[in-house]
């Protein structure tokens, strides 16, 4: 998992690193506090959910171990 503190954004990767054009649908969920985009490869498998608005949604704890970037 990596997290942009800046932009309260986490990426949780399924499968490794989600490479350039390899995720080519996504779907959004909504939530009251947070977005979370689903991010499906050729096959429709999952390989990865981004969460907006991460801080609302994921533990402090579990932010400050994910990889930082941003």
């Amino acid at each position: 998992m990596t997290y942009d503190a800046e932009a309260n954004a986490a990426m949780i990767y399924l499968n490794g690193r989600i490479e350039p054009g390899e995720a080519v649908r996504q779907q959004t969920v909504t939530l009251e506090v947070a977005d979370l985009v689903l991010d499906f490869g050729t096959d429709d498998m999952l390989l990865g959910i981004e969460v907006i608005g991460a801080r609302a949604v994921i533990s402090a704890e579990t932010l400050n171990a994910a990889e930082q970037i941003g």
